[in-house]
């Protein structure tokens, strides 16, 4: 088969039409700082997200950072007994650094968690056992978009308050998940109870440039982090002195430089009308690729979406055989193929927290995403499937497997029903659990 005359991009920028014209008139206005353009934002976003607590900030890490440092206070009302220093955060380790970055930051303790690599999602049943009166927060990954098991982590935080007198907080990271569903709810949503971060990073499927948003689950947290992510200061006017406008009263929590500002808005605000048609795009193409991938000896395909959930498919991944040779390959026939996120717990900054994690050593040499976004046409999604089956025709079968944690291998093909999916000689074991 003849390559691609230009790369198919694993990711691409989109950027509405009137998105420049908008933010040319933000640059001539001579007010380009957190103004009426932010808040018109939120609004727009608090509706989509079914949550009227939402906060746009310069990045998801900005999010994540502020959602650990408020976790730190206690509450007594609710039994929360804050965060001190060397409390464990259950955590992936498969993520960006972003994910796992500021839990170092707020001088708290990342205690990894294995993978289910039927999903790329933290294993549940493996999070439930390592909680300890210490774990404080359960933080996890919606990986490529397909939401982890809410349910199964409500009934965890259900399992650590009547053995340890407190439910653990929980961060979902969804950066990779605006849009996504559990039981119909989006993630992200206040009826959850759980605090969300979203990026708005350039390649994600709405962005403004750089940029994200913390979704909080009460009105207290949402007007706390609202101060504490522009130094500490009220920006509301009664806050201000009349006579001097930049005499601010009274600071009683220091706070940080992470708000958004009205040039990035008036991207977002541009963007997020077409927000649902590429939403639509993504799922339309890993709709096709789970029939046309499905049954290829070599691939092995991720769980399908349970019923009632929706991913957002920001990543369309699965495991091949022979990885490395399967990349350099697509890459002859231009397409971008790539893990996208390297573990985090080998990075030598987190060597003191090293723990064995048996999945996601497998996973690691076999996962791998293929281009699935809303530039991805007919033809492209057609090419890439013709691309991974002359790559594993001329390619010799050698058997791989994944054991889940306290399992045996498995190999050979098995049923979704089951906990597996036909796929080759690659085969993994460990399903969503029900706890």
């Amino acid at each position: 088969m003849e390559p691609l005359r230009e790369e198919l991009p694993l990711f691409k920028v989109f950027i509405a039409p009137d998105a420049g014209p908008r933010a040319a008139e933000v640059l001539a206005s001579g007010a380009v700082t957190q103004g009426p353009l932010v808040d018109a934002f939120e609004r727009k976003l608090a509706a989509f997200l079914d949550n009227p607590h939402v906060l746009s900030l310069n990045s998801g890490t900005s999010a994540l950072h502020i959602a650990l440092h408020m976790l730190k206070t206690p509450d007594a009302a609710s039994r929360w007994p804050g965060l001190k220093p060397g409390d464990e955060v259950l955590t992936t380790a498969l993520t960006c650094a972003a994910t796992n970055w500021p839990i170092l930051a707020n001088g708290l303790r990342p205690r990894w968690v294995d993978v289910d690599a039927g999903t790329a999602n933290v294993d549940v049943k493996v999070l439930r056992r390592k909680l300890t009166r210490r774990t404080k927060v359960i933080q996890f990954v919606h990986w490529g978009g397909t939401p982890v098991d809410l349910d199964a982590i409500e009934r965890v935080r259900e399992y650590a308050e009547k053995k340890f007198g407190f439910r653990p907080a929980v961060i979902e990271d969804a950066a990779h998940a605006i849009g996504a569903e559990w039981n119909g709810i989006r993630v992200g949503a206040a009826s959850r109870g759980t605090i969300a971060i979203f990026s708005l990073q350039a390649i994600k499927h709405l962005t403004t440039g750089d940029g994200g948003l913390l979704a909080l689950p009460t009105k207290a947290m949402y007007d706390r982090a609202k101060v504490l992510r522009w130094y500490g200061i009220s920006r509301a006017r009664e806050n201000y002195d009349e006579n001097d406008y930049r005499l601010e009263s009274d600071v009683k929590e220091f706070g940080f430089k992470m708000h958004m500002n009205d040039l990035a808005a008036a991207v977002g605000l541009a963007n997020l009308p077409h927000l649902e048609t590429i939403l639509a795009s993504h799922r339309a193409n890993a709709s096709y690729y789970d029939s046309a991938l499905r049954g290829i000896d070599g691939v092995t395909l991720l769980n399908d979406v349970p019923r009632g959930a929706s991913s957002s498919y920001w990543m369309y991944s699965f495991h091949v055989r022979d990885k490395p040779a399967f990349i350099t390959f697509m890459k002859s026939k231009n397409v971008a193929t790539s893990q996208v996120h390297a573990r985090n717990d080998t990075h030598s900054v987190c060597a003191p927290f090293r723990t064995p994690l048996p999945v996601l050593d497998e996973v690691v040499k076999t996962l791998v995403s293929v281009p699935v976004g809303w530039w991805v046409t007919r033809r492209d999604r057609e090419y890439v499937v013709e691309a991974v089956k002359a790559f594993f025709e001329t390619t010799p079968a050698a058997e791989v497997s994944v054991s889940s944690p306290g399992g045996a291998a498995a190999s050979g093909s098995g049923s979704a029903a089951g906990g597996e999916r036909a796929g080759g000689a690659f085969c993994w074991t460990g399903t969503r659990s029900k706890l």
